[in-house]
Formats: structure tokens, sequence, C-alpha cells
């Protein structure tokens, strides 16, 4: 029975990116904050609109709801730990491998950024693109594919070639 809950055609699909994002994402981090020691020489201009800094965001994605306090941060771990399982059990049911992608994307970014709150207490962030006076949110590469994942799922409900929802057994 949970089997039919949690695995379906494309769960290895949507795992195996889920995995890959979850490994560049901490192998990135781990470089950034341990090899290269970006701490110590921040800000770096790599290019007249492109920086890397550190940055502990203790929120979400844009700084909202910081958490200083260890129960505030553990909220956010177990809400990204049951959303993550909401999209897995989702991927048992989903139909093209597009869609499955996108989850994978979401999953692996959302545990990468999850994993950084339980052990940091917030979520390191590296990249920052500005230019002509504006400037972007400071992100990572779990933001990122959760942002491509979140686009993936909307380009594949606009665009994707769903199956009808009149033939169930087809589905």
């Amino acid at each position: 029975m949970l089997r039919h809950w949690f695995w379906g055609p494309y769960s290895p699909l949507g795992l195996l990116v889920a995995l890959a994002t979850l490994v560049a994402d901490q192998g990135n981090k781990l470089w950034m904050l341990y090899v290269y020691d970006i701490g110590t020489k921040q800000p770096v201009e790599v290019t007249p609109f492109f920086d890397l800094i550190l940055v502990w965001n203790k929120g979400i994605s844009y700084g909202l709801l910081q958490q200083d306090e260890l129960l505030g941060r553990l909220a956010l771990v177990a809400f990204a730990i049951v959303v993550s399982l909401a999209l897995i059990a989702w991927l048992a049911r989903i139909s093209t491998g597009l869609t499955a992608v996108a989850i994978g994307l979401i999953v692996g970014g959302a545990a990468g950024n999850a994993i950084d709150r339980a052990v940091h207490g917030a979520v390191a962030d590296f990249y920052s693109l500005h230019a002509f006076g504006f400037q972007w949110y400071i992100f990572n590469i779990a933001d990122v594919a959760i942002v491509a994942g979140v686009v993936g799922l909307l380009y594949d409900s606009l665009f994707g070639g769903h199956k009808k929802a009149g033939n169930p057994s087809k589905m």
C-alpha cells in the first residue's frame, strides 16, 4: 500500500534529480565555506553585475520569516520535510518526465536548505546579482533549483501535453 503512495513510473527520475540537486548544493556550500573560505574574502566581485558574498539567511525566500529561536528553525525544517514528502507522494502520480524533473529540483533544493538550517541554524547564500542600482536577492544552488522546478511545473501545467481527465485508465 505504501509503495502505491510513494512510488510510480517517474519516481526514479524525480528522486535521481533530487539527489543530484542535493549533492550539487551541499557540495558547493561545503566548498564555498571550507575550501574557498568565502567568509574571509567577501565580497568577491566576479563581474560588474555578479558578486560572491556569504549571507546566513535565517528565514525563507527573500529573508521572510526570520527565525533566531530554535523552535522557529525546527518549524521551518519540519515544514520543508512535510512539503518534500508531499511532493514525493505527488511524484508517484505524475505522468510526464518534465514534472518529475521539476519536482526533483524542488525536493532536492528544499532538502539542501533544510540541511543547512538543521546544521548551521541558517541557510548559506553566496550569489549576488545586481545591475543599474538594482540588487537581486542573494541565493544559492538550492534556491536556483527550487525556482527552476516551479518554472517547470508552471510550464508543464500551461503547455504540457496532459492526458484528458475523462479517461483515467490511460493516465
